[in-house]
């Protein structure tokens, strides 16, 4: 089975038990859509874990792409280079805003652990494309800024993909499904657009975190 989930925020305690809920095989594929870091307990762990799995494919949220940043001006003042005061900044923000559990996590890593968890956030993609049973879909973390009908996606920056959240009634493909990581449901459930599927349940916030079946539109939470 094909699934996808949103939004982990670091808890990898939810992760494990979303994954018991749905029996999660070596046969099965999972799609997460950012943020995997970043506010909860252990998102180094949830890093580490979900690096080791061949069938579970990562797409950027807004604090990863931030995180892979941070950690890596991280690593360069480790080098000896000095940092100027505008990263610093975004530092402070970035730590005060969700950033601390990932940040002391990383310092507690030796210098191998360290360079795996950073290839591994700069490694994700923006997008995938996947097709189930004659369906397509379209998975990413929160819309594509000033999109343009057939235009590449590759074509967009990381901030097109970051920055402008997807409307519920806006149909952004004729002929696949938009699956979106990154923009909060009001429900705490699930919730379908206009040719898209919304999966940020809120376990940032004490909410849900859920997963979607693709073949069988079966929906999870813990």
């Amino acid at each position: 089975m094909t699934y996808v989930i949103a939004n982990p925020c670091g808890n990898a305690a939810k992760f494990d038990e979303l994954l018991r809920k749905i029996r999660f095989s070596e046969s099965d594929l999972l799609y997460v859509i950012g943020n995997v870091v970043d506010y909860g307990s252990d998102p180094i762990g949830l890093i580490e874990d979900l690096s080791v799995r061949p069938n579970v494919y990562p797409i950027a949220g807004a604090h990863d792409y931030l995180a892979a940043q941070m950690l890596s001006g991280f690593e360069r003042m480790n080098a000896g280079n000095k940092p100027d005061p505008s990263f610093m900044q975004d530092m402070s923000e970035w730590v005060r805003d969700g950033g601390l559990s990932t940040m002391e996590g990383y310092r507690a890593l030796d210098a191998d652990a360290r360079e795996g968890v950073l290839d591994y956030l700069s490694e994700m993609v923006l997008y995938e494309e996947a097709e189930v049973n004659g369906k397509k879909f379209v998975l990413l973390y929160a819309g594509i800024a000033d999109y343009e009908a057939g235009s590449e996606l590759d074509d967009y920056l990381p901030d097109d993909f970051f920055s402008e959240p997807l409307s519920r009634d806006r149909r952004l493909f004729d002929d696949a499904t938009v699956i979106v990581g990154g923009v909060p449901t009001e429900s705490g459930k699930i919730e379908r657009g206009e040719g898209s599927i919304f999966l940020d349940c809120g376990v940032k916030d004490g909410g849900s975190l859920a997963a979607l079946c693709l073949e069988t539109g079966e929906e999870f939470y813990v």
